[in-house]
C-alpha cells in the first residue's frame, strides 16, 4: 500500500486545474484510517440538520457490510452511488441512497492497482498522477491480500480515492 504522502500527493495532482477541488489532510497522522473516523470528523464540522452525502462506486458499496462500523455509517450519510457494469448491490435497511445511473463508471481502484501492478496501461488515470505513481514505483507488485475497507481506507479529497 503506498503511504499516507503518496496518495496524497496523487490527490493533489489529481485535483490540479480542478476548479473545486481541495486535497485534503483530515485522514493524515498515526495508523489505519477507516471511513467512519473521517465522516464522524466531518459531521462533527457540520450543522446538526446539515445533509452529508458519500461518493461511492457500485461495487464498493456491494460490500459496504463488511467495512468497519457500517451501520454506523449508513445512519451518517447520503450514499450517491454510481453504477458500474456489471455490478449489483443490495441497499441494507436503514441506508439513504441515490443511484447516479449518468456515470457508469467502467473501471474500479482496485482494478488500476492490478493493471498497475502488471504493467499494463491505464488511461483511466490522469497523466500526472500516472507519471508520479511509475516514478515512485507505487503500485508495481500486486499486494499479498489486499488490504481494503474491512482494514483501512486511503486518504482522499472528500471520498474519490486515487
Amino acid at each position: 500500500m503506498a503511504s499516507f504522502e503518496d496518495r496524497y500527493r496523487m490527490v493533489e495532482l489529481a485535483c490540479q486545474g480542478q476548479p473545486g477541488f481541495v486535497p485534503s489532510r483530515l485522514e493524515a497522522g498515526p495508523g489505519r484510517s477507516y471511513t467512519i473516523h473521517t465522516v464522524e470528523k466531518v459531521r462533527a464540522s457540520l450543522n446538526p440538520d446539515d445533509r452529508l452525502f458519500f461518493l461511492i462506486g457500485a461495487d464498493a458499496f456491494a460490500e459496504i457490510q463488511s467495512w468497519h462500523r457500517w451501520e454506523d455509517l449508513i445512519r451518517l450519510v447520503e450514499f450517491i452511488v454510481a453504477t458500474r457494469p456489471g455490478h449489483q448491490y443490495a441497499i441494507p435497511a436503514g441506508a439513504t441512497v441515490h443511484r447516479l445511473d449518468t456515470l457508469a463508471l467502467p473501471v474500479s481502484s482496485s482494478q488500476i492497482r492490478q493493471k498497475l501492478a502488471a504493467g499494463l496501461p491505464v488511461e483511466e488515470l490522469p497523466p500526472a498522477v500516472l507519471q508520479y505513481i511509475r516514478s515512485r514505483g507505487l503500485y508495481s507488485q500486486p499486494a499479498s491480500g489486499q488490504e481494503d475497507e474491512r482494514k483501512v481506507r486511503a486518504p482522499s479529497s472528500g471520498q474519490p480515492q486515487a
